[in-house]
């Protein structure tokens, strides 16, 4: 009797058991990489000091490691002056420059998404970048084109280099250069060779 009472016991609780509504479950946290992906990390941004992997002042061989060797026709070209490329690694739009075997500047051109860490990108409004900036940016006309064309410059931290050609190779900052429609067509990003219109010269 007492055997039969045990078993019954037992099979009550086995069937409450199956009958019991389901617990939640806690969702499973996300590994730290897929939560770090899901907003773009500071290093994502162009910077006066870079992009993502790429510091200016870095060396050939370390601009190969982080984003690849230029192309072919590139490598063959003058490596010991200047050259500008499209590397294999590096996001669509943006031009690696190296001088001398030192990476000088970033430019981000054509359909780039890039953006800096104001939020600036291609396409922004020219008007709204320079009453952003202020007298903190110096304005030129544009080498080739009709107002408002023209290159907003800024040397973050160092406002005394705005409207004179900067030569000092620790110097870095941005050029966003307008188009003739009034939206930003390229950015540039370095040392003293943001200054530069064309490429490398």
């Amino acid at each position: 009797m007492i055997r039969n009472a045990a078993l019954g016991s037992v099979a009550l609780l086995t069937l409450a058991a199956c009958n019991a509504p389901d617990t939640p479950k806690t969702p499973e946290a996300k590994p730290p990489e897929a939560v770090a992906s899901a907003s773009p990390a500071a290093a994502d941004v162009l910077t006066p000091q870079g992009y993502g992997p790429l510091k200016i002042g870095m060396t050939q061989a370390q601009v190969d490691a982080a984003v690849g060797p230029p192309p072919a026709n590139v490598a063959e070209a003058e490596p010991s002056e200047c050259r500008q490329y499209q590397a294999p690694r590096a996001p669509q739009g943006l031009l690696v420059m190296m001088e001398k075997g030192v990476l000088t500047r970033l430019t981000a051109v054509r359909d780039s998404a890039i953006k800096t860490a104001d939020g600036v990108g291609l396409g922004s409004d020219g008007e709204q970048l320079k009453t952003r900036y202020g007298a903190s940016a110096g304005v030129t006309p544009h080498k080739y084109q009709e107002a408002p064309a023209a290159y907003v410059t800024l040397w973050p931290g160092a406002d005394h280099l705005l409207n004179t050609y900067v030569s000092d190779p620790a110097a870095r900052g941005l050029v966003f250069e307008i188009g003739q429609d009034g939206k930003v067509a390229a950015i540039r990003a370095g040392g003293p060779s943001i200054q530069l219109v064309e490429g490398c010269s």
